[in-house]
C-alpha cells in the first residue's frame, strides 16, 4: 500500500538527459556468494599473537572471528555480510595460519566446517550430543502440582533424563488453555528440586526469556517461533541452553540458519529437534522426517534430539518411531508423558501413560547399544 501511494502522489520531472546515459554511480567491488563464509586454520604452535593478529585483519575489513579452542588447534570462523574474495589467500599468509577453508553452506557458525568434532552440550552435567542419548519426559502442560511432581517422580525411576512440560503453550485457537504462565514454572522448579531433573520448557516472547531462564535449564523454542528471530537472539545472550524445534514448514537449512541466529549472539549451547514436518499427509499429524537427523548430523555439528509425540500426534506410533530416530543417530527424544493422557488439557491422544513410557525405556536402551551407543542415566539426586 505504501509503495501505491508514493507512486499516487510523486512528482514526475522530466529529465535532460537522454535514456541511455549511464549515471555516474560509484563502482562498488561485486563479491561471489562463494567467498562469503571462511574458516581460518590455526597451526598447532600458533601463538596468542598469532590469533590476535588475524582477529584484527579482520576487524579492519568489518568482519569478526568466533574463535573455537580444540585440544591441538584453535580455528577461526569468519562472519560479515561481504567477505573480499582475496581474504582467503590473504589469510594462509599471515603467520600461525595453516589454512582457510570455503564454508559452502548458507550458515557458518553451525557448519560441520567450522567445528569437526561434534557439540556437547551441558545441562546441569548432563551431556547433550556425546555417546549417550538423552530422554526427555514429560506432559504437554504443567496442569497442577499433583500432575507435574507425579510424572517427575514416574519418568525419572523410569530413566528418563530430563523433564519437559509447558507453562506458556501456542495453541492454535486463542479459546484453548494456554497454559499456567509463572506458576507452571514454580511447579517445574518444585518437581525438579523433588527428582534432579533438568527442567526444559518453551519461551514463545523475548520479553518472557528473562522470567524463563530463571527457571529453566533449557530454553525451548517451538515450531511456530523458529523464524522469530528477536526471540532467537534474545536466548542466544542468555547462553542458557536452547532446544531449537524445526518449523513444521521449514527446510533444513532455514532451520540451521535459525540456530545461527542463537549461535551469533554467544550462544554455542544449541540443540536442534526435529519434530515432523507439515506434509499432503493426513493419517498423522505430522511426516516425521528421519532423514533430516542424518542430514544434519552431514551438515552440522550441534546436537540433535526428536521428537516422535508431535511427529506423529498418536501415542501408539510414539515408540515405533522413538526407536527409529535413535537408529538414525539421533541424540536423544523429547517424549510427551502424562498420568492420565485422557484427561489431560492438551495433547493427550500423543502422550504416553507413564506405564507404556516405562515399557518403551528398556526398548530405547536396547536399540541404542545396537548401534553403539548408551543411555545417560538420570544424575544423583542431592540431598539437602
Amino acid at each position: 500500500m505504501l509503495a501505491h501511494t508514493l507512486q499516487t502522489h510523486s512528482i514526475l520531472v522530466e529529465s535532460p538527459q537522454p535514456q541511455s546515459a549511464v549515471l555516474p554511480y560509484p563502482q562498488y567491488p561485486v563479491f561471489q556468494e562463494e567467498d562469503r563464509s571462511m574458516v581460518v586454520v590455526m597451526r598447532t604452535e600458533a601463538t596468542e599473537a598469532h590469533i590476535e593478529g588475524v582477529l584484527e585483519r579482520l576487524h579492519e575489513h568489518a568482519l569478526k572471528g568466533h574463535l573455537v579452542r580444540g585440544e591441538e588447534r584453535t580455528i577461526i570462523g569468519v562472519v560479515g555480510a561481504m567477505i573480499p574474495p582475496t581474504l582467503r589467500e590473504e589469510m594462509e599468509h599471515f603467520p600461525g595460519v595453516a589454512h582457510t577453508i570455503r564454508i559452502t553452506q548458507p550458515y557458518k557458525l553451525a557448519a560441520r566446517e567450522f567445528r569437526p568434532h561434534d557439540t556437547v552440550v551441558d545441562v546441569r552435567g548432563i551431556p547433550v550430543g556425546g555417546g549417550a542419548c538423552v530422554v526427555i519426559a514429560g506432559p504437554c502442560t504443567v496442569e497442577s502440582e499433583a500432575q507435574i511432581v507425579q510424572t517427575a517422580h514416574a519418568v525419572r525411576e523410569a530413566g528418563a533424563t530430563m523433564l519437559r512440560g509447558g507453562a506458556f503453550k501456542p495453541r492454535t485457537s486463542p479459546y484453548a488453555f494456554r497454559g499456567l504462565g509463572e506458576e507452571g514454572l514454580r511447579l517445574l522448579a518444585l518437581a525438579r528440586s523433588e527428582t534432579g531433573l533438568p527442567v526444559v520448557t518453551e519461551v514463545m516472547t523475548p520479553t518472557d526469556v528473562d522470567l524463563v531462564a530463571r527457571y529453566a535449564d533449557v530454553l525451548q523454542i517451538g515450531a511456530r517461533n523458529m523464524q522469530n528471530y528477536q526471540l532467537l537472539e534474545e536466548v542466544g545472550r542468555t547462553g542458557v541452553p536452547v532446544l531449537l524445534k524445526r518449523g513444521m514448514s521449514a527446510t533444513i537449512d532455514e532451520w540451521l540458519l535459525s540456530a545461527e541466529y542463537i549461535i551469533a549472539k554467544g550462544n554455542p549451547n544449541v540443540i536442534l529437534c526435529e519434530r515432523g514436518i507439515r506434509t499432503f499427509e493426513t493419517a498423522t499429524r505430522n511426516t516425521m522426517d528421519i532423514n533430516a537427523i542424518a542430514v544434519v548430523k552431514k551438515r552440522s555439528h550441534l546436537p540433535i534430539i526428536a521428537d516422535p509425540s508431535h511427529g506423529t500426534g498418536q501415542w501408539y506410533l510414539v515408540p515405533s518411531v522413538a526407536l527409529a530416530a535413535i537408529a538414525a543417530g539421533a541424540d536423544g527424544l523429547i517424549i510427551e508423558a502424562h498420568p492420565d493422557p485422557d484427561r489431560a488439557v492438551s495433547d493427550g491422544g500423543q502422550s504416553l501413560t507413564l506405564e507404556n513410557f516405562a515399557a518403551l525405556m528398556p526398548k530405547i536402551a536396547a536399540v541404542a547399544a545396537a548401534v553403539e551407543r548408551s543411555i545417560a542415566v538420570p544424575l544423583e539426586l542431592e540431598v539437602a
